[in-house]
């Protein structure tokens, strides 16, 4: 019965015009003074941090911080698929006929996930990673590899929750949720970036607003102006990942997921 009233509150609260509420409050002056207790309430290196958190405008501001420069260094090799963000891995594995199996204990089809786009098929056994970013982690979104641009959609959709009564409870967030999704062409094949959005995620932002045509591997790609998911996905046969990841594990932007190679 709770279960129930939960996912019926969670449906009522997954329209976008809240969203843009919380994103509104989140980027204005007075939300400055909510700062110290946002970082305090979960637990954020304000070390890190590229800015004092006095220097900040807005809670959003903040939120969207960048790091010092260093504090993310990538896995060597052109070869190494890097993580594009740090989070938790809340799915992973082998992508069988074009479905992601079992994330949360639920199925997803790259049709849903894509958009039906052209691309799905490069991608029907290739491998996937769900990350997770939590409110206490570093949000701006990475390239995890060299190379450059081929396709970016954007896809509207709803805003219900991604974190793991969503993913559990929900029908198939992933693949209904607003998604913004990169295709990078690289050395070895290509790879999907698509970044979900979440509830009170007001916005996925590229960096500076638009796509650019190339990105180095660590370079900025986007990034969340509050929690959500990215979901990561190689094409058939160019990725062999770490065996030493699994479910639950927490990875940092620029450490290795596995090994690129040629079909």
């Amino acid at each position: 019965m709770m279960k129930r009233l939960l996912r019926l509150l969670t449906e009522l609260s997954s329209r976008k015009w809240v969203s843009k509420i919380a994103g509104a409050v989140a980027s204005s002056r007075f939300s400055r003074k909510l700062i110290p207790t946002f970082a305090k309430s979960y637990g954020i290196h304000i070390d890190e941090a590229e800015k004092s958190l006095q220097e900040y405008e807005t809670l959003n501001d903040f939120f969207t911080r960048r790091l010092k420069p260093g504090l993310r260094p990538l896995a060597v090799g052109e070869d190494k698929l890097l993580s594009p963000v740090d989070s938790m891995i809340t799915g992973m594995g082998p992508i069988e006929d074009g479905t992601i199996l079992n994330v949360k204990g639920q199925d997803y089809t790259l049709d849903e996930l894509l958009n039906r786009s052209p691309h799905r098929q490069k991608y029907k056994h290739g491998f996937y990673f769900v990350l997770y970013l939590s409110p206490t982690d570093y949000h701006r979104i990475h390239s995890p590899v060299t190379g450059h641009t081929v396709e970016s959609e954007y896809v509207p959709g709803k805003v219900y929750p991604v974190n793991d009564f969503g993913l559990k409870h929900m029908r198939r967030v992933l693949s209904r949720n607003e998604r913004l999704i990169t295709y990078i062409r690289h050395e070895y094949g290509e790879v999907s970036v698509v970044k979900v959005g979440a509830l009170n995620v007001s916005s996925i932002r590229y960096v500076d607003d638009k796509v650019n045509a190339n990105y180095e591997r660590g370079g900025e790609l986007a990034y969340f102006e509050f929690g959500s998911t990215v979901v990561l996905l190689t094409d058939t046969g160019t990725f062999t990942p770490r065996d030493n990841l699994k479910l639950g594990d927490k990875v940092k932007m620029g450490e290795e997921l596995g090994q690129l190679h040629t079909k």
